[in-house]
């Protein structure tokens, strides 16, 4: 008999091993758990090394915050489109794969093909073939896929592995209406122009790359994201509909090249209405550069640059009369002619006008008249004045892509002395209507600048958040901007105006401005603008008509102004404002109001 025989000193080291074993378990567990609390990435790779065959990461981009006017109208929304991918370790036919989706989706084929022969792995388990596919080609993809599963062939062609994922995509009701203030949403999911691009972060969200499961039982696993942030324009719809036809017309009737109506309530700074030419159907945004030609901007309003003419004038009055260099009663004897810096300046008609005072300066746009206020200003205080009303810098509205223009000021180094007397009257500074309509509305609103802006409030699932209204600037006195705004008034009156409204005392000024070229300033071509508010006692709307090289007349009396007029008789009704008589007739005079101390004392 060949038995072993164990002593017992075999068996105390079998059990302090055992018991050793038994101490250090606890001891493994307690460091394990640490190391996923100090890392639990490292449980999450190791989640994914075991299932990758079950998950597939991808990136959960939320729906795009949507755009409404200010009475809640869609301007900006959301369509469900599709991404056509591939689950690679499910794909069996990829010649199958790749002629039936490049024929259905109108795609590469080489593209695809490479696609669906990648071999699944852990870094490959799915690659995208196709987005932004609508639904009536997801069902030909589905109605093929039937056909090729019922075929009675030896080796039918097999769509297996090929997934459909829906998902949001920008959509906008009207289409052109607004474009040029809203932008648009590419295909990749980037916002340009306008809205779109200036808020394009908060409109998007924040995308979350997770791991999701490719069993259906299983979507309830997948996390919640937040939609981006949604925005509520100061825009009216109807206003907005009605000042595009108007533009529209407009170029029909003068031959202009394009136009421009902006429509602003000077106390908010909102703007109501920006039309503009040319307009893109944005949900056909890849013919932009169909549309949009070389140096077109995408907005003119903010991005368009020209010399404004003599709308500036009512800028270079206001600085005189509220720096006290002039006064309204102040006469100059006009000869028709004014050197200043070694350039003689004339009248638009070449003609000596006399003796005027201030508002007869204004009435006649006499540029003689503006120069020689200019010089009576200084040049010091006359730059200092225009850089309060903003000229040179951003207005800073919520509109991407918006531009400086140019004031020379005296220390630049392409500023001459001359151009204090030319400047006076809108000639040789670069500005955009965006920063016209801000800078005349100081005249509108007792002296102060409200920086325009298009965004009302803004609105998620956490907050709801109206825009604060912000003051860019107080260029001038409320007395001033009071006393220039009747001035201004009056001579439309005493000249009978083109742009007069009946019911309706409104203050502006006609502008006809020479457009500059490589040999100087032409006489046939011309920007024609009218910069006008009212009512003249309560302004609730501040308008600027630009036309670009009209062909009928160069004038913008002639064809800014009766422009002008039409854009206000259809704003009174749209913004329900009574004639000014029954508005005064509506209120109460404050002597007729009973007070305390007079009720009950009759007998």
């Amino acid at each position: 008999m060949n038995d072993k025989v164990y002593s017992q000193k075999d068996f105390t080291w079998r059990y302090s091993f055992l018991g050793a074993m038994i101490f250090a378990l606890p001891i493994l567990i307690v460091i394990q758990v640490f190391r996923i609390q100090v890392n639990p990435s490292w449980v999450e790779s190791f989640d994914r090394a075991s299932r990758y065959w079950s998950v597939t990461p991808r990136t959960i981009k939320p729906a795009r915050g949507q755009i409404y006017d200010r009475w809640g109208s869609l301007s900006a929304g959301n369509r469900t489109v599709y991404e056509v991918g591939l689950e690679l370790q499910l794909v069996s036919d990829p010649k199958a794969i790749a002629g039936t989706l490049s024929s259905v989706l109108d795609i590469d084929y080489a593209d695809v093909y490479a696609a669906a022969s990648i071999e699944a792995s852990e870094d490959a388990v799915y690659a995208v073939v196709a987005d932004n596919i609508t639904q009536d080609k997801i069902d030909k993809l589905e109605a093929l896929r039937k056909i090729y599963a019922a075929s009675s062939e030896k080796n039918p062609p097999s769509l297996r592995g090929v997934v459909y994922n829906p998902h949001l995509a920008r959509a906008y009701p009207d289409n052109s209406l607004a474009s040029n203030v809203l932008g648009f949403v590419v295909r990749e999911g980037d916002g340009y122009f306008g809205v779109e691009g200036y808020y394009d972060n908060l409109l998007a969200g924040t995308p979350k790359t997770v791991l999701v499961p490719l069993d259906p039982n299983r979507v309830r696993e997948l996390p919640d994201v937040p939609d981006g942030t949604s925005l509520v324009l100061t825009l009216d719809r109807d206003i907005q509909r009605a000042m595009e036809e108007l533009v529209d017309a407009a170029l029909k009737e003068t031959g202009a090249q394009s136009g421009t109506i902006i429509v602003e309530n000077p106390r908010t700074g909102e703007i109501l209405a920006m039309a503009t030419t040319p307009r893109l159907n944005l949900n056909e945004y890849w013919r932009y550069d169909e549309i949009f030609k070389k140096d077109t901007s995408f907005n003119r309003a903010v991005s368009g640059t020209y010399e404004p003419g003599s709308v500036f004038k009512v800028l270079t009055m206001a600085a005189a009369l509220d720096a006290g260099a002039v006064k309204p009663e102040t006469v100059f004897v006009d000869t028709g002619v004014i050197e200043v810096g070694g350039l003689r300046i004339y009248n638009w008609n070449m003609g000596a006008w006399g003796p005027q005072n201030m508002q007869g300066c204004m009435q006649h746009s006499l540029n003689v008249c503006l120069a020689w206020v200019a010089t009576q200003l200084g040049a010091e205080k006359f730059y200092s004045y225009m850089q309060a009303f903003g000229f040179g810098r951003l207005t800073g509205i919520d509109l991407a892509d918006e531009v400086s223009g140019r004031l020379k000021i005296p220390g630049d180094g392409d500023w001459y002395e001359a151009e204090l007397g030319t400047n006076a009257f809108g000639q040789g500074v670069a500005v955009t209507p965006i920063q016209m309509i801000a800078a005349v509305s100081a005249v509108a609103n007792d002296g102060r600048i409200v920086t325009p802006h298009v965004v009302r409030s803004m609105a998620s699932e956490s907050y709801q958040r109206d825009k604060d209204l912000r003051t860019s600037g107080i260029p001038l006195k409320a007395e001033t901007a009071h006393i220039l705004t009747e001035m201004l008034a009056n001579a439309l009156e005493t000249e009978a105006s083109d742009a007069l409204v009946t019911g309706y005392r409104v203050a502006g000024k006609t502008g006809t401005a020479e457009i500059p070229g490589p040999f100087g300033y032409t006489t046939n071509e011309t920007n024609a603008s009218f910069v006008g508010w009212g009512p003249v006692d309560d302004p609730q709307f501040l308008v600027y008509v630009w036309l670009e090289k009209p062909a009928s007349s160069p004038w913008g009396s002639v064809v800014a102004a009766p422009l002008f007029r039409q854009v206000v008789e259809k704003l009174v009704v749209l913004l329900d404002l009574p004639p000014d008589d029954v508005r005064h007739s509506l209120a109460l005079p404050a002597q007729a109001a009973p007070t305390a101390s007079s009720v009950g004392s009759q007998p």
